[in-house]
């Protein structure tokens, strides 16, 4: 079994509630009515009425008890989202009008229904660039009190057969935090490990990646990787983990040995994370576009509720797989 069909079973066994803010793109709308075939749901589009209405019907589907429209201009919960929006924004010296106004923007309407408990998770970003869609996230949802900080990964489905017979990894962070210093490194380690038990039902092993290994170069960005895996070590010494290693040296076995003898996770990690977004993202989709991987994400962690971001190229299938990522987090 493919670990994305896993994802969705696993999904299906506990189903939530997710609102999807770009409820009028035929992307979203096939990956929801593909989402609801696989067990998961009740689902919610958010966007014009008419239009998501359309979309339905040259799909040969309608709302239902697990697939419903809410229209931020028309909706019955628009008038209580203003007034969350406005206590939620008021210290930043918004009026009460601008709240009635910008709560009809579907990315702060879908994060207050989660927010507000109507949804258990909300996914955007088909259209919306990564910045708004975060952005709604933070300032609607929240930072999770417990987390150091927000961040971010791509589960990596490697193709079926992979010679090196993995089925899954976990980037970080590949799609928010630009250049973490060793504190917020390791911090984005310890939520990636937790995201790979909690996604792939996996125990973790961290790599804290560089273009050194061991030793084999000094410099301070590999100085910065070293100090941040003392502060994984030190916060969570019951987690395999290493650095800073190569990407070979902490993905093929024989080049882990060679290079890391002796290393709790050199040659079998799970979780890499790379030392800032440079790195991560054009390795993210080296993998994906060379590698022939599918990438789900960027995923959020760190949050109080799940909200998750989609590329803007995605596919209806990544739609579908991001409705049961999102699922398994609100799941915990």
């Amino acid at each position: 079994m493919s670990v994305l069909r896993d994802l969705q079973i696993r999904a299906a066994a506990r189903p939530g509630h997710i609102v999807l803010s770009e409820g009028h793109d035929p992307r979203v709308v096939a990956g929801a009515l593909a989402a609801l075939d696989a067990g998961l749901g009740p689902i919610t589009l958010v966007g014009p009425e008419a239009e998501i209405t359309s979309q339905l019907a040259a799909a040969d589907a309608t709302i239902s008890d697990t697939l419903m429209i809410q229209d931020p201009e028309t909706s019955a919960l628009t008038a209580t989202y203003a007034a969350l929006y406005f206590d939620l924004r008021k210290p930043k010296g918004i009026s009460e009008d601008v709240a009635a106004q910008q709560v009809r923007d579907p990315l702060i309407f879908s994060a207050l229904m989660v927010r507000n408990g109507d949804a258990d998770g909300t996914v955007g970003g088909a259209v919306a660039t990564t910045s708004d869609t975060v952005r709604a996230a933070l300032t609607m949802i929240g930072k999770a009190p417990d987390a150091a900080l927000v961040s971010s990964f791509f589960l990596m489905a490697l193709p079926s057969g992979h010679p090196s017979g993995r089925s899954a990894m976990i980037f970080g962070d590949c799609g928010l935090v630009i250049d973490p210093d060793a504190s917020e490194l390791a911090a984005i380690a310890a939520q990636s490990a937790v995201s790979c038990q909690q996604l792939l039902g996996d125990d973790p092993k961290v790599a804290l990646l560089s273009f050194s290994t061991k030793g084999s170069a000094r410099h301070e960005r590999v100085t910065k990787v070293t100090d941040a895996l003392a502060i994984l070590q030190q916060e969570h010494p019951e987690l395999p983990s290493d650095g800073e290693l190569q990407f070979d040296a902490a993905f093929v076995p024989d080049v882990g040995a060679s290079k890391a003898a002796g290393s709790p996770t050199a040659g079998h990690a799970n979780v890499l994370i790379f030392p800032n977004l440079d790195a991560g993202n054009i390795g993210y989709k080296i993998a994906q576009r060379i590698g022939g991987c599918d990438a789900i994400g960027p995923v959020l962690q760190g949050l109080s509720k799940p909200a998750n971001d989609l590329s803007r190229g995605c596919t209806a299938r990544d739609v579908t797989n991001m409705i049961a990522v999102t699922t398994l987090q609100a799941q915990k």
